[in-house]
């Protein structure tokens, strides 16, 4: 996918014009389950402090894809996210969680069972929400979105599995209002 059509670049393209942000230190990689999270957070380093403007938090569908457990999956979830207000400098109104895109919509999430994928992924969606919400970040639900894939092809990445550019677009485009309406 060319890297304008990724997430975190047409994120930033969308704030732009609102003079919100500019730069975005990107740490996550497609696949990555908490722990690889977390561990590479360990590695990079971010600054602690005021450093960034806002923060978003999208991680546990491979939890889900791998068979980790859903409680394993909550105590993970809870330590990022925490991690995540910290790097907001402690403002949780600056971190942005969004729910786990549902892969049972795709034609890859076809080949296994997808009425247990969208139920596992419910539930990893209800926790992670539960969390997200006791903590006051914001929770943006992005799964409706993502169950549309079946229905439009062109949300679906050429692999099959993973979002299209038009997906993220979509993503972006719910992000941005929220993010405008807390920073004004």
């Amino acid at each position: 996918m060319p890297v304008d059509e990724r997430f975190p670049a047409q994120l930033i393209d969308s704030l732009l014009p609102h003079h919100i942000m500019g730069s975005a230190r990107v740490i996550a990689k497609t696949g990555w389950t908490t722990a690889e999270l977390d561990a590479a957070i360990a590695a990079a380093q971010p600054p602690v402090g005021n450093s960034y403007d806002i923060v978003t938090l999208l991680i546990g569908v491979n939890n889900q894809y791998r068979g980790y457990p859903l409680d394993q999956y909550e105590v993970q979830f809870a330590d990022l996210l925490e991690q995540a207000v910290i790097y907001a400098g402690s403002r949780p109104e600056r971190v942005f969680v969004l729910s786990i895109p549902d892969y049972a919509y795709t034609p890859f999430g076809q080949n296994f069972n997808p009425t247990r994928i969208s139920q596992e992924i419910d539930e990893f969606n209800a926790a992670n929400k539960s969390i997200s919400l006791a903590r006051g970040v914001h929770y943006i639900d992005i799964t409706p979105i993502s169950r549309e894939g079946l229905q439009d092809p062109a949300l679906v990445a050429s692999d099959q599995l993973h979002p299209s550019g038009k997906m993220y677009a979509r993503w972006v485009s719910l992000l941005k209002h929220s993010v405008i309406a807390e920073l004004r």
